[in-house]
């Protein structure tokens, strides 16, 4: 149920961890370019062009093959490109150059969740932690990952951690909400949605996750309204499973209280 879910919402925090190179190149002219080509492949990304992006990371590795950064950056426009095999071949190297480094370790975990490999993600999640113990957003996807293969406690107290370092963030109550779901605690999941709506007003699935609480309490009228709100409110593509869902358990509703 919740799984199509959590990877919407992990797609919105494969934000680029960016590090500025460090001037390990000895020509003053080649580290010069370097820097240039590695902050235009940043610009790229920022701008949502993964493709230039990689060409720009390319050759600054082509001048500067030992930069930490740059696999780390060039592994991102890769995953953004859905090639996983290849972005995890850049997060090892960047490894192998920076053995402590917290954002190849995330990035590569993301990858790794993307290719549905979560057990390899929740190890990455966890030895990133280890060197940035306070981000919220490692304790957030290592919680979708636990969500993914069906851990919904141990999800939940990531989710939980997530929110104690920043508790203005929708998503993480959103996929806490699923979490308590799965558990059987639709009072905590429905007090999570709506404070995703609080947070959000704008934000749709909550709607959704608003209705399956509702619906496990009982409350199928008010239930009713909720996947009645989020059929209306949704995003016709993204959320087109989520949409056929509510609107199969909106009939399935309406039967019944129409049998009754």
């Amino acid at each position: 149920m919740g799984k199509k879910l959590v990877h919407i919402l992990t797609a919105l925090l494969l934000a680029a961890l960016l590090l500025p190179p460090s001037a390990s190149a000895t020509d003053k002219n080649q580290e010069h370019q370097a820097q240039e080509l590695f902050s235009q492949g940043v610009e790229a990304l920022n701008q949502g062009h993964p493709e230039m992006a990689l060409e720009k990371f390319n050759a600054t590795l082509k001048l500067d093959p030992e930069l930490p950064a740059a696999h780390i950056n060039r592994g991102i426009a890769l995953r953004r490109l859905d090639q996983y095999v290849e972005a995890v071949e850049d997060f090892d190297k960047a490894l192998k150059l920076a053995p402590q480094s917290p954002e190849a370790y995330y990035n590569r975990a993301l990858a790794y969740s993307l290719s549905g490999l979560y057990d390899k993600a929740v190890a990455d999640y966890t030895q990133a932690l280890k060197y940035a113990p306070r981000d919220w957003q490692i304790f957030y996807n290592r919680g979708n990952a636990f969500l993914d293969q069906g851990k919904s406690g141990e999800a939940l107290q990531d989710y939980d951690q997530a929110i104690k370092l920043n508790p203005q963030a929708p998503e993480v109550y959103l996929n806490r909400g699923l979490a308590c779901l799965d558990l059987k605690k639709p009072d905590q999941a429905l007090a999570d949605s709506e404070k995703v709506l609080q947070l959000n007003p704008n934000f749709a699935r909550a709607n959704f996750v608003r209705a399956q609480a509702l619906e496990q309490l009982d409350r199928k009228p008010e239930a009713m309204a909720a996947y009645r709100r989020f059929l209306e409110t949704g995003n016709p593509e993204k959320d087109r499973g989520l949409l056929q869902k509510a609107l199969d358990q909106l009939k399935k509703l309406e039967g019944k209280s129409s049998d009754q």
